[in-house]
């Protein structure tokens, strides 16, 4: 049974940072991919970030640049790292393992789905 529990969310002043970080209880990530989504207020869940098991990422246009996937080494954790925060990053943040079901990384952040979720940690913005 996997479980994915979501940590670190919170709020934040506009241009500050916070870091996210999902545990799979009961996997690890050595296929597939692993990545976050979010659902901001009025709006459906989109893709954020995805990374693969060989470390490959890719990032929604909205976050490029901003945002940063990556995994500890033992690949048991995701995390999430997010700096220069905007008002508009205010979500509902989730995190979800096999999200690409065989798919190319860019195709599978637009498709927004995955295998195990967690319940999602919050994140606001405040200007």
């Amino acid at each position: 049974q996997v479980k994915v529990v979501e940590y670190g969310g919170g709020s934040a002043q506009a241009g500050g940072s916070l870091r996210l970080s999902c545990v799979a209880s009961g996997y690890t990530h050595n296929s597939d991919c692993m990545g976050w989504f979010r659902q901001r207020p009025g709006k459906s869940r989109e893709g954020v970030a995805l990374i693969d098991s060989e470390g490959r990422t890719v990032y929604s246009d909205s976050v490029k640049g901003r945002f940063t996937i990556s995994h500890n080494t033992a690949k048991t954790i995701l995390y999430l790292q997010m700096n220069s925060l905007k008002d508009d990053d205010t979500a509902m943040y989730y995190c979800a393992a096999d999200s690409c079901f065989d798919s190319p990384l860019e195709e599978s952040l637009d498709r927004v789905l995955g295998q195990w979720w967690g319940r999602g940690t919050q994140v606001t913005v405040s200007a």
